[in-house]
């Protein structure tokens, strides 16, 4: 009889659709734990968000980063909200601060099409749609973020921050990537005009070579913008800068039914975060209608990293059990214009996950 492995996971619901989102993961969790074998997940949950800041006055209080640290990974639902902000105008986002205090450099936000009824450009059919973006999640344009400037400042100046170190693990990372999927990626940057972005190509020229089997591609990221739209099935693996990804990655949830159906993971060498790629909505929160199915694939990204064996059919469970549900063009969230509510759209999930004969 093999030993079993338990894996400790920290679980930040946050603000808003949060911990509705949350609830309906953790459901899904404990489904796929009573199908595998030999592994277990021990549960611990910690508040952090705005919330958080209105009860104790630190979104992201310093003990509970340590606490959080002593976890094999974290689960976190949603952060901020559009009233609770800093002096100088801005949201709170314990979220980046996380990434950025635990080093998680690689941001993974996968793209994949489940109905033609979810997307806006109709010519494409379930898995047409299938790319991952990784976005450097730890410096570029968000590097000056915390910078203070004096009250009545008539300027105010961001740092786009490229490092040689940082560029060449998040190259190594996307194209380790692209050689467990179709060895195709393609680098998203503004080589043309910025020096940062020129920079930036070099050291992927640079980190090609040691990738001879992965066929590359670079394009500048207004380009980018049009054949996400155009030809999105044209892609496998895209690689950019910390705001670029950001807004790439909302557009092309928008070719897939939405920020709900967006899961996405940050990983460093040592900590990794999972996470939807939504925002906490705090116009819906409490309604019962946010899609879960973001937060739920997130789980999947998660056990996928656990890189145990049975974790990892863990997370084929997830992703079988979401495509099953999303197969049903009943079954779609308001988001997508259905009527389930967001437990609802667990359940379905749930019930899939634990019918499954593997």
């Amino acid at each position: 009889m093999t030993d079993q492995k338990t894996y400790s996971i920290a679980v930040l619901p946050g603000d808003g659709i949060g911990p509705d989102v949350i609830a309906e993961s953790l459901k899904v969790l404990a489904a796929v734990e009573s199908k595998i074998n030999g592994v277990r997940f021990e549960l611990q949950e910690y508040s952090v968000g705005a919330g958080e800041y209105l009860r104790s006055g630190d979104p992201l209080p310093p003990a509970t980063l340590e606490m959080i640290k002593q976890h094999d990974a974290i689960l976190l639902g949603a952060m901020g909200l559009p009233d609770i902000r800093w002096p100088e105008g801005v949201e709170m986002t314990p979220q980046i601060d996380i990434r950025e205090k635990l080093d998680l450099y690689c941001g993974l936000r996968p793209i994949r099409l489940y109905h033609e009824l979810h997307t806006p450009l109709k010519k494409y059919k379930a898995g047409d749609i299938n790319f991952l973006i990784v976005r450097e999640s730890t410096e570029g344009l968000f590097s000056t973020r915390l910078f203070k400037h004096p009250p009545g400042a008539q300027e105010v100046t961001d740092t786009m921050r490229v490092t040689r170190q940082g560029s060449e693990r998040l190259f190594r990372s996307a194209f380790e990537q692209a050689v467990l999927r179709r060895r195709h990626l393609t680098l998203v940057d503004k080589a043309n005009v910025l020096p940062s972005m020129a920079f930036f190509r070099k050291v992927f020229d640079e980190t090609a070579r040691v990738f001879p089997t992965v066929r590359t591609d670079r394009i500048y990221v207004d380009a980018a913008s049009l054949y996400l739209v155009q030809r999105p099935d044209t892609f496998d693996v895209l690689v950019t800068e910390n705001m670029f990804g950001d807004i790439l990655s909302d557009l092309a949830a928008g070719l897939i039914g939405g920020m709900g159906m967006a899961p996405s993971a940050d990983i460093g060498d040592k900590y990794a975060v999972f996470q939807p790629s939504h925002g906490s909505a705090p116009d819906i929160a409490g309604k019962g209608i946010a899609n879960p199915i973001a937060t739920i694939l997130s789980v999947a990204m998660m056990l996928d990293w656990f890189n145990h064996a049975e974790t990892r059919r863990g997370a084929c469970l997830i992703r079988r059990a979401v495509e099953q549900v999303m197969s049903d063009p009943c079954s779609r969230t308001a988001d997508l214009g259905g009527r389930l509510s967001t437990t609802e759209m667990g359940h379905r999930v749930v019930t899939q996950c634990s019918q499954s004969s593997d």
